[in-house]
């Protein structure tokens, strides 16, 4: 076996460098040793790659490469042993055969009037002319639309109580002083509530005891009305046919919920910024919006083509996932002209596919042009992973980002408070605007030189 080049350094040296500048690291990397590159991580070989046809080889030779839910154990601690990350084979296909249909089709079109609701009710909220950090607003959108849609809750003492404990376990890991900590030889070990694993454990186990009374409470108090991803999950059986236990039901809801909420309000942010920091973009969007007349339905917004551009190349450009799910070789396998041993992980870099030159020229500027000029193939573009791991909620996050966004650009006028480019932070797998996208609230937006309140339409 030769595997291919990669740097010498101690994994953990490279670890400091990684965090400290994710993308001038890897921008380096590729510089140096191209689109497949070798790490060692103690004495296993992690391959990244980065090019479009060996990302496909990845993906395709399912019987020599697989992936293992036992690579994912970092979420763990946060979605449970049986999340859907967590799963393998029969299990894990059956899983999100079960979860599909809430993220699709009929049930997502019908969260689209609601998506819009809640984004004005909390846009609405800001004060003029007084900064707010974009990156929390949104949040609170996505992670109520994820409530809804996943828990199926309506607001209350339990809605309230199980936001404010999925924001704090997002939130603490990306405060300076959690970080400053688990760098500490002491830093990752559970040394009780005071330690920072600890104390995420603490908030994990609150989470765990809310959502296990409320899955105890809907299998006793079942209606048949009620429509969300809990509510399909309860009386379902799993792949030997026998109803799924509490503990598995409640780590399936976890996975969707943490997703939206965080990866889908970082990809909203990054949007708001681009959008923002370029007016020849925001005026061309406004207009495609405007085009659709004061009364906007869901259907008619997630259908226009320069919305999507915009939407694909944030997302390109900035990934909030920037590595696909790890793979484990299990038997000897040539993956771009390099015969890999089993025992080798296989990671896609998605980052540095979206800024191959040859399928987006001038990779560092954002130009949504690009997405009306070109179809990308899923192993060209792939903000959401791919192949049997690919996430779950890829539509339903496009649809959702389409939706908030169209919004907020139609009723409100904001500017960013910054000139100054926008940093990507790296944490918790997510790549974060770093000082959360800062902006101002001027007011509602006249449209079109009228007075009236813009309305959205329900589907």
């Amino acid at each position: 076996m030769k595997l291919p080049p990669g740097p010498k350094t101690p994994s953990w040296l490279l670890n400091l460098q990684f965090e400290a500048n994710p993308f001038g690291y890897m921008d380096n990397i590729y510089r140096r040793y191209g689109d497949i590159v070798t790490i060692m991580s103690d004495s296993t070989p992690v391959v990244y790659v980065s090019n479009s046809l060996g990302i496909k080889q990845i993906f395709s030779n399912t019987k020599e490469i697989a992936a293992r839910g036992v690579l994912n154990q970092d979420f763990a601690l946060m979605t449970g042993q049986q999340g859907i990350l967590q799963l393998d084979g029969l299990r894990h296909k059956h899983r999100r055969k079960l979860l599909m249909p809430a993220f699709h089709g009929a049930r997502m079109q019908a969260y689209g009037g609601r998506i819009c609701e809640l984004t004005d009710k909390i846009m609405n909220q800001q004060a003029i002319a007084k900064p707010f950090v974009a990156y929390r607003t949104i949040e609170d959108i996505t992670l109520r639309v994820a409530i809804e849609v996943v828990l199926g809750l309506e607001e209350g003492e339990l809605y309230n109580k199980i936001k404010h404990l999925f924001v704090s376990i997002v939130r603490y890991p990306q405060s300076p002083l959690y970080e400053f900590l688990t760098k500490l030889p002491w830093g990752r070990r559970d040394l009780g509530r005071w330690s920072p694993r600890g104390y995420m454990l603490h908030l994990r186990q609150e989470l765990f005891d809310l959502l296990d009374a409320e899955v105890k409470k809907r299998r006793e108090q079942a209606d048949p009305s009620r429509t969300s991803i809990l509510s399909d999950l309860i009386f379902t059986c799993d792949e030997t046919g026998t109803v799924m236990s509490d503990e598995e039901v409640r780590d399936l809801l976890l996975s969707p919920v943490f997703a939206a909420q965080d990866a889908s309000a970082t990809a909203i942010a990054w949007s708001l910024y681009w959008i923002h920091r370029l007016p020849e973009v925001r005026d061309r969007l406004l207009r495609e919006l405007d085009s659709l007349g004061e009364s906007k339905d869901p259907v008619s917004i997630i259908e226009l083509p320069y919305l999507n551009a915009v939407c694909n190349e944030a997302l390109r450009i900035y990934p909030t996932q920037l590595f696909t799910f790890p793979r484990l070789v299990e038997s000897p396998v040539e993956v771009m002209g390099y015969e890999l041993s089993p025992g080798t992980v296989l990671i896609g870099n998605i980052y540095l596919t979206h800024q191959q030159q040859d399928l987006y020229p001038e990779p560092k500027q954002f130009q949504p042009e690009r997405f009306l000029k070109q179809q990308f193939s899923p192993y060209e573009f792939l903000p959401f992973g791919g192949g049997s791991r690919v996430c779950i909620g890829a539509t339903f996050a496009l649809f959702e980002m389409k939706l908030v966004l169209a919004t907020i650009l139609s009723r409100y006028q904001l500017t960013l408070v910054s000139k100054r480019p926008e940093r990507p932070k790296y944490g918790n797998l997510i790549c974060y605007p770093a000082s959360g996208v800062k902006m101002v609230m001027h007011g509602r937006r006249q449209h079109q030189g009228q007075s009236q309140p813009f309305v959205v339409g329900s589907v």
